[in-house]
């Protein structure tokens, strides 16, 4: 069912659609669409103007809605004159288009201001998902929207009356640039990561969703935010969650759901049978993140379900505790057992710590990631296919694990951070097999731990603080692909690691011309190792690399104490010179 009164914040989503009829039972659209991205001013929560990238001169950008088994041909022009751009269709497969991925420095290059890029895949999974930037920290100005594939055959069918779509954000006021530039600096040395300005619900605030009485709704929710998770409830409402991240699942009913940057929900909602009154949506951000609470944050944004217009609107009832249901309970519809057999494991241990500038970064197994000189798939492409299975030859700091296809791998990550983490992993969703509570420390063994026949699926998932989870999939998808921790802040300080998968099956994988184009404008090489090496690909000299370590025995604490000392030092002098003047000045009279 289409979104056919849906309105997007006031501004109705106008696709262009060309129909292709196709010699097949049901007859597949190919959209075709024509983005300018380019910047706008927008103020959402009402507070500040502030620069905005848009589409087509508009903000929000464009709901992209589809069924399954259409193809999609999008013409992105960076009108931004001032930065590269690309975009990354979040949980979407890409399988046997891995160039279509969007990530760049991965597997394209960042499209560079003046230029046009082209992506073409198809449609082949159903759910609930969004689209976004993927270079230099860029969504969170604005470039990120929805994406709904219908499911004519979904297992929840002629159950609902209808299709509703509710986005979660966070929002800032300062600029991307100015924000990174003051997170990632020896000022800094903590690593605390800014604090949203404001919560916004389909990119605005108070924002009404008009029901009718006695009906159920399909709601598609998607949380499109830089950092804060979000809890969301309907007031006086039951939640049938049946989809999470394009996995269908058995209803499972919730008061109140938890929802990560990047993770999506569909639910179930039947509305009441009388219109005696209207009833709050709540989406309350995550302060256990936050290290710091503003003075006048609202850590909440608002909504309401209204069923008459004439009623009021009334406040949202104030909670004891946020309880939300848990989400590894969930059940796949299609009973996709545990896979039991592993070929290959590897663990990702999570620290944040200081390099020799000062500034804090994110850390796998003691690396923190630096993009190469070379996306990682032209490089795969390009030395070779014996030499593509090396892990080397994708360079020193992009943390890359080489998979043999169609096995089961099996990642285990401990969490030595007192934050939680929502990690992503791109070409695939994911078996949920253990994810311990908070302050479990180091995942031991399977031993003495009760495993699901039937796992929880998802593409994105949360570690607790000083936590650790268990997840599995078949490499059923050849490409290079990240596995990434999806608050931006984290991203920029190098929580990322590469999945180089089944690199002999992509061989011949033909890279459109715009695409290598790009890459030419930009200056980016496009063959050869991580360091744009074509004769000897084991020879990184050169590659791109991390701020230099700290001095052994310096810690962050003797960083914190360092930059507390200057700042002493500075006002001490302050206080002496103006004690000094005045002095002088008692002398002069």
């Amino acid at each position: 069912m289409a979104f056919s009164d849906f309105f997007w914040h006031g501004i109705v989503a106008k696709v262009v659609i060309t129909v292709t009829v196709l010699l097949a039972p049901i007859a597949a659209e190919t959209i075709e669409l024509d983005f300018s991205i380019g910047w706008v001013t927008a103020n959402p929560d009402g507070l500040y103007d502030r620069p905005t990238i848009g589409v087509n001169g508009q903000w929000p950008i464009p709901l992209i809605e589809a069924t399954v088994g259409d193809r999609l041909i999008l013409h992105v022009t960076n009108d931004l004159g001032n930065a590269s751009t690309s975009l990354h269709f979040h949980g979407l497969f890409q399988n046997g288009t891995n160039h279509m991925d969007g990530a760049t420095g991965i597997v394209q290059c960042p499209i560079p201001p003046g230029e046009s890029f082209t992506y073409d895949f198809k449609f082949d999974q159903p759910g609930t998902y969004w689209y976004h930037a993927h270079n230099d920290g860029q969504y969170p100005e604005g470039l990120r929207g929805p994406v709904i594939i219908h499911d004519p055959e979904g297992p929840y069918e002629g159950e609902y009356d209808e299709e509703l779509l509710i986005t979660f954000s966070d929002w800032y006021h300062r600029s991307m640039k100015d924000l990174i530039a003051d997170f990632i600096s020896f000022k800094n040395p903590t690593g605390a990561e800014p604090v949203p300005d404001s919560a916004l619900m389909n990119d605005t605030q108070n924002f009404q969703v008009k029901v009718q009485p006695g009906k159920t709704y399909l709601i598609h929710m998607v949380n499109m935010g830089a950092f804060a998770a979000q809890y969301i409830w309907f007031e006086g409402h039951t939640m049938r969650i049946v989809e999470v991240d394009g996995v269908w699942t058995e209803a499972a009913d919730a008061d109140m759901i938890y929802m990560t940057p990047a993770q999506r929900y569909s639910v179930l909602l039947t509305t009441k049978n009388d219109t005696s009154e209207n009833f709050a949506i709540v989406g309350a951000m995550d302060q256990d993140l936050f290290d710091v609470l503003p003075e006048g944050l609202n850590p909440n944004v608002t909504g309401w379900l209204v069923y008459d217009e004439s009623k009021p609107l009334p406040e949202p009832a104030l909670l004891d505790k946020l309880d939300a249901f848990d989400d590894v309970k969930l059940v796949p519809t299609d009973g996709e057992e545990l896979f039991e057999n592993v070929d290959y494991s590897f663990q990702l241990d999570v620290k944040m710590d200081n390099l020799g500038d000062g500034a804090n970064y994110a850390f796998f197994n003691d690396l923190t990631y630096v993009g190469p000189k070379v996306p990682s798939l032209y490089t795969a492409l390009s030395v070779g296919s014996g030499n593509s299975t090396n892990p080397s030859v994708y360079g020193t700091n992009t943390i890359s694990h080489v998979l043999e296809h169609n096995q089961v791998i099996e990642i285990v990550l401990n969490n030595a951070d007192p934050g939680k983490h929502p990690f992503h992993l791109h070409g695939h969703n994911f078996q949920v097999v253990y994810r311990s509570e908070e302050e479990a420390g180091v995942f031991i063994d399977h031993e003495g731990i009760s495993l699901p026949k039937v796992p929880m699926r998802r593409d994105t998932l949360f570690v607790q603080p000083n936590g650790n989870f268990v997840i599995r999939y078949r490499s059923d998808n050849p490409g290079v692909w990240l596995f990434h921790c999806h608050i931006e802040w984290h991203m920029v300080q190098g929580l990322i690691a590469t999945i180089i998968e089944a690199p002999e099956a992509i061989q011949g994988l033909e890279i459109p011309d715009d695409h290598l184009r790009v890459c030419k404008t930009a200056g980016i090489a496009t063959s050869g190792n991580a360091a744009g090496n074509t004769q000897d690909v084991f020879d990184l000299a050169g590659e791109n690399a991390p701020v230099h370590a700290l001095p052994a025995g310096f810690t962050t604490k003797g960083y914190i104490a360092m930059v507390f000392s200057c700042v002493a030092g500075v006002l001490g002098i302050i206080v002496i010179s103006w004690y000094g003047a005045l002095d002088l000045k008692t002398k002069e009279g």
